[in-house]
């Protein structure tokens, strides 16, 4: 599923026009992705909770060459699903 089937689904369930429909999720995909650079956690109960969490650096290998490379610390964003969402993929 991409972006497009997410808006058709909204559009055909509710009330809204598609452009209103690309306009909310826009808005709230913003919110979320400004919300996680702010180092804020973003919690929709029953789908789950994503987070910024920081990597360490570490050692690893160039798999072409097998020399062994830097990998420099990092954030990255995690994804915990909640219970309803883990229970509706595992029926």
């Amino acid at each position: 599923m991409i972006k497009a089937d997410i808006l058709s689904k909204i559009v055909k369930d509710s009330f809204l026009t598609k452009t209103q429909a690309r306009d909310v999720l826009n808005l709230i995909l913003e919110e979320i992705g400004d919300a996680l650079a702010r180092g804020e956690r973003v919690t929709l109960v029953g789908f789950g909770t994503f987070q910024v969490v920081k990597r360490k650096p570490r050692k690893g290998r160039n798999p072409k060459t097998g020399e062994p490379i830097e990998i420099p610390a990092k954030k990255v964003v995690k994804f915990i699903p909640g219970k309803a969402l883990r229970e509706k993929v595992n029926k």
